[in-house]
């Protein structure tokens, strides 16, 4: 296993919620980075957000670790869960909230 696959590993199995983007939580660099943003700090998630821009072999290792071409990425409990769309898609459907509150995350607004 490579260095940047133990790193990524790592961070993703001891952080609850990760989120691999471009750019940090508090200046996205890209519009489906910052679309994650917007849905998790608004449904009040802990989170760690990755920047892959700061470094070449992560921008490339998270797409082989996960086998999905694109970034950004979220992690719950060490899962790939999915890119922009599906987190888009699920927060609308009331899926990513449920989903956060079964692995005993605390989200805002979510009936326990």
């Amino acid at each position: 296993m490579s260095g940047i696959h133990e790193f990524i590993d790592n961070e993703v199995k001891t952080n609850d919620v990760v989120l691999f983007m471009k750019g940090t939580p508090q200046f996205p660099q890209c519009g489906f980075s910052g679309q994650v943003v917007q849905i998790l700090d608004y449904i009040g998630v802990d989170y760690k957000g990755i920047n892959v821009l700061a470094d070449a072999d992560l921008r490339q290792g998270i797409k082989d670790y996960s086998n999905w071409p694109t970034i950004p990425q979220l992690y719950v409990k060490g899962e790939f869960v999915g890119g922009c769309d599906i987190v888009r898609e699920m927060f609308q459907a009331g899926e990513l909230q449920s989903h956060l509150s079964e692995q005993g995350i605390a989200v805002k607004g979510a009936v326990a």
